[in-house]
């Protein structure tokens, strides 16, 4: 069942935290948001504190005054459960409720995030908190909706309290029910770490070369993964208990948690932060960094949870805490074309964090709309000009959806194993980045689609090509899903290191690419890691107008094993020059490719052209890849988004007119774009 937010225009929020203002000021907050076309404001998500200043003492005083003042002026609430931030009374009081690092060393009050999900009592005290809120505010009618939690696994996604040990004891001994199969699954007679007690198992603990059993490592996240789901159950069993009119969500996406089954067993839709500026601080890719615009990839990940979701926290500002992750100012317009790449990708409500920058605390450089002196500010007046233009587009474009028939695969299990695997887990990062990039630069809008146990065939026939690029692990099922989908017409390509894994991590005694040897007709006769003073090999290709490439990262040598299997490139030097680099294989109506090597954007850009994929609006729109082009498409009809991601004006040539909703000017011919500008044009047939 499709998890999408419920409503009937775009909206925008912002984050309000008045527990940290003079009461005087609300007021003319709130006048001056309504005044904006802000209708949504957050709060409460980190005020444990104020709500229980001690145990089983509770006050709602502060928030009450602020509600009623809030509904006074129309604004809808979304309450936050303050779990994220446990008071100094409860920590200390009850200091097993705190996560612990790899060595035992617990983490101490002074920050937030430093509880474990394992602790009965924490447990205990969030579903009591939860529970008060949720009966004081039932009713209130400016209450819409609820946020569990905060940013679940940020900070930190790994919990070694004792609580933990013991949960995750308990977890491998219900999934595996005897020691014999556990052993079996983590292959503990490798160098003797056979089990033969259950309080022998511990999640993974210092060890030589720092160096654990990559199996229990592999499981690990799993059960991390199901123990964030359960703290959360606690939560929203109550909220849809007493509060069953309001909506429930939370905001991630953050390491070590299957959002995915996260929002279908306890959310309404899903809820992401989105901060740009993140990818130019932490850059991810080379080449030409997509910057700021690697967030459409991240949004598109979101989108395959929830195709239309809440953007909790939306960049307002120049960001970063008091010792870390400092980013600059947006530049004029970056900000307003960043909440259009949000909206772009399926965010119907996006909330702006935060109102006023902080004048106290870690985030005092984490600004939002207002600055510490509370005057008007370019951001303020940005945000309001994007309030007008969602006023009056809005309903137009609420509940329509994003639309591509190009998607990247990806699961959970090979993330988790890849983040410890040095022979695969690298490569899918690379390769993921290099295809998503060249789709931007030819304007071929794609999805991010996550393999799971209700992804059917159906779902994937949405699309004309998928790309899987190093799936270690590969499950029969899966094998079988992909070949259905080649056969009924699709395109599917896969990369080096793929189907050599068990779902246990256990290499696979036959041949590679294991599952899917038969789909795609080859085998692989030899494999190398190309690092250190190993150069990676230049392709050969069959067709020789595509450009020089270097097969990168790793390479499998193909065996060709079907008659049916053509070779579209060779490697062209190193000892296995003239062995088979890139195969096709004609499978029914469809056709399965085998890369062995990582992808760079050279070979994405090869195989597009040769795939003959193109941009659905290219028979009449020309624009340069600093734009980025998508389409939603619903029943009020289809819309192109073109955001200018350049710091320069680009140049687009419209061979048909169209209608640019954002101005309501018809345009057509040569137009120019500013830099960061954004263009909303109406598609009509």
């Amino acid at each position: 069942m499709e998890k999408s937010i419920p409503l009937d225009a775009l909206q925008l929020g912002v984050c309000y935290y008045p527990e940290q203002w003079p009461e005087e000021l609300w007021e003319d907050d709130f006048q001056r948001m309504k005044a904006m076309n802000i209708s949504y404001v957050r709060v409460a998500e980190f005020a444990w504190t104020i709500f229980e200043p001690e145990e089983g003492v509770f006050e709602f005083g502060l928030f009450d005054r602020v509600l009623d003042l809030a509904h006074q002026y129309g604004l809808k609430i979304i309450m936050g459960t303050p779990t994220a931030t446990p008071p100094a009374w409860l920590t200390h009081k009850y200091p097993e409720v705190l996560n612990a690092s790899k060595e035992g060393i617990a983490y101490r009050h002074g920050m937030r995030r430093h509880y474990n999900y394992s602790s009965s009592k924490y447990r205990e005290l969030c579903a009591r908190i939860t529970r008060e809120m949720a009966l004081h505010y039932k009713d209130h009618p400016a209450v819409v909706g609820w946020q569990i939690d905060n940013e679940l696994n940020c900070e930190i996604s790994v919990f070694y309290s004792e609580a933990d040990h013991a949960a995750f004891r308990a977890w491998v001994k219900e999934k595996y029910g005897t020691l014999e199969a556990l052993n079996r699954a983590w292959g503990t007679v490798f160098w003797s770490q056979t089990y033969t007690d259950w309080e022998q198992i511990h999640l993974p603990q210092p060890t030589t070369a720092d160096s654990p059993n990559p199996h229990l490592v592999l499981d690990e996240k799993r059960f991390i993964s199901q123990n964030t789901i359960a703290f959360a159950k606690v939560q929203a069993d109550i909220l849809r208990e007493v509060v069953p009119h309001h909506w429930v969500t939370t905001n991630g996406r953050f390491g070590h948690l299957d959002n995915h089954a996260l929002t279908d067993s306890l959310l309404d839709f899903f809820s992401y932060d989105s901060y740009p500026q993140f990818s130019t601080i932490i850059p991810t890719d080379e080449d030409e960094p997509l910057l700021d615009r690697k967030w459409s990839q991240n949004l598109s990940a979101v989108r395959d949870i929830s195709p239309n979701f809440c953007i909790m926290e939306q960049q307002a500002g120049p960001g970063g805490w008091v010792n870390r992750m400092d980013m600059p100012s947006p530049q004029p317009g970056q900000m307003r074309l960043w909440t259009y790449q949000s909206v772009l990708h399926g965010a119907d409500l996006v909330v702006y964090f935060r109102w006023r920058t902080a004048a106290f605390g870690t985030e005092i450089y984490w600004h939002g709309l207002n600055d510490y002196h509370n005057r008007p500010n370019r951001r303020v007046r940005e945000a309001a000009e994007v309030g007008r233009e969602f006023a009056a587009i809005g309903a137009s474009l609420a509940g329509s959806q994003y639309t591509a028939h190009a998607a990247i695969l990806r699961d959970y299990d090979n993330e988790w194993d890849g983040e410890f695997d040095v022979w695969h887990g690298p490569l899918t990062e690379k390769s993921t980045n290099a295809w998503y990039k060249q789709l931007q630069y030819h304007h071929i809008p794609a999805d991010i689609v996550y393999l799971r146990d209700a992804v059917n065939l159906e779902q994937l026939q949405r699309y004309k090509v998928l790309v899987y690029p190093h799936a270690a692990i590969m499950t029969d099922e899966t094998a079988r899903l992909l070949t259905e989908y080649a056969e009924a017409g699709g395109i599917v390509i896969f990369g080096a290191r793929t189907g050599y894994k068990t779902p246990d991590g256990h290499c696979r005694m036959q041949p590679f690419p294991g599952p899917v040897a038969g789909l795609c007709g080859i085998t692989v006769s030899d494999f190398t890691r190309i690092k250190g003073t190993v150069p990676a090999p230049a392709l050969r290709w069959k067709d020789e107008k595509f450009a020089a490439a270097a097969a990168e990262a790793f390479n499998d040598i193909l065996q060709v094993e079907d008659a049916d299997v053509e070779v579209m490139a060779e490697y062209a030097s190193s000892y296995y020059a003239g062995e088979p680099a890139l195969t096709r294989r004609r499978v029914g109506r469809g056709e399965a490719w085998y890369y062995g090597a990582a992808f760079n954007e050279a070979v994405v850009g090869a195989l597009i052209g040769h795939l003959k994929l193109r941009s659905p609006v290219g028979d009449w729109l020309e624009a340069p890849p600093q734009v980025e082009i998508g389409i939603r498409e619903g029943a009020r009809g289809r819309y192109v988004f073109l955001l200018n991601y350049g710091d320069q004006p680009a140049d687009l040539v419209l061979h048909e007119p169209r209608q640019d909703l954002l101005t309501g000017k018809r345009i057509s011919g040569a137009v120019q774009m500013p830099a960061y500008g954004v263009i909303l044009l109406e598609w009509t047939s």
